[in-house]
């Protein structure tokens, strides 16, 4: 094929199935309310199944909607005929997904299923259809053509099955309240799941492992403790372990420029007063947040006392992906 033959027949792709997509609003009517409702009410899980390219959006949408606050898994039909029917339970709700209605794995397990009294959500693009005809509630998902030139491989009908799953998995999360803090829990692993699950406590470090140093100590000490805790800083505390102040590197910088006698100067003379502090019940992503508006590279995590009792580095929120 020419290059713009090539690119007409992938414009041509996505203009097909944008059409098989938009086609859909219109469908979302009183049946896609009452697939909601049953799916609001099932006390147990979705099992949600399908055969072949089904099979694959039937196994995207049982994952959307556990992590979207649905409890759901997928099962193959084929399995489920030789004993994984087992898995389904009286309290669950099944959807069924077959562009043709009539593919047998999954037909044949629809008198189980109803002899067990579980309802049946079903997806299909033929209306008329066995599976269209035996389902508690049967979503249209009809394309008027399939993408591929031959009109054989499913690429419009699972690109409209695909959207649909996903109007019901939004509508299900919005019913059901869930938050952005719902999501992270269930994607404890991903960057928002980081941000929003990980506090100061679960990455700082910890005595001994945080600078420290007396008032009164000579700056030449609280070198010899910022190059041992390698942190680019060191805390300065009183007789009660209470903040008084933090000695960084640009402090250094400063008390360099200005000459000072190393050995004799104590280190509250060069100090920066206090600090910047979080609790350690804070999240990472808001000590991260404060480092960058204060253009610093570390915290200290202090108690109600104002003890110190940690401290953070920016490589240390970095490392555990919380930017």
């Amino acid at each position: 094929m020419r290059p713009d033959a090539l690119l007409s027949m992938a414009k041509a792709v996505l203009n097909i199935e944008a059409q098989a997509v938009a086609s859909l609003v219109d469908r979302i009517d009183g049946e896609f309310l009452r697939a909601c409702q049953l799916l609001l009410a099932c006390q147990g899980r979705v099992v949600v199944i399908g055969m072949g390219k089904s099979g694959h959006v039937a196994r995207k949408l049982a994952a959307t909607l556990a992590s979207t606050g649905t409890p759901a898994f997928f099962l193959h039909p084929a399995e489920a005929s030789h004993g994984d029917l087992g898995m389904v339970t009286r309290a669950d709700t099944v959807i069924a997904l077959s562009n043709s209605g009539e593919t047998a794995e999954v037909l044949a397990l629809l008198p189980l299923l109803r002899r067990q009294g579980v309802p049946v959500i079903g997806m299909t693009g033929q209306m008329r259809s066995t599976l269209a005809q035996a389902a508690s509630v049967c979503l249209d998902v009809t394309v008027a053509q399939e993408a591929c030139p031959l009109g054989l491989a499913p690429t419009a009908s699972t690109t409209a099955m695909l959207a649909m799953g996903d109007a019901l998995a939004v509508s299900l999360l919005e019913s059901r309240g869930f938050t952005e803090a719902d999501f992270a829990r269930s994607h404890p692993g991903g960057t928002l799941g980081k941000r929003l699950l990980l506090h100061v406590e679960d990455l700082m470090h910890r005595p001994p492992r945080v600078p420290r140093v007396p008032l009164g100590t000579p700056l030449a000490e609280a070198l010899l403790e910022m190059t041992r805790q390698g942190l680019g800083m060191t805390t300065v505390v009183d007789a009660d372990m209470r903040l008084k102040g933090i000695f960084t590197d640009g402090d250094l910088r400063r008390a360099l420029a200005d000459a000072t006698d190393l050995q004799r100067t104590p280190i509250e003379a060069v100090m920066t007063p206090h600090g910047t502090t979080v609790a350690p019940d804070a999240l990472a992503v808001d000590a991260l947040n404060l480092m960058e508006a204060r253009t610093i590279t570390a915290v200290i995590v202090v108690d109600t006392a104002d003890r110190v009792i940690g401290a953070v580095h920016m490589h240390d929120l970095l490392r555990a992906g919380v930017a």
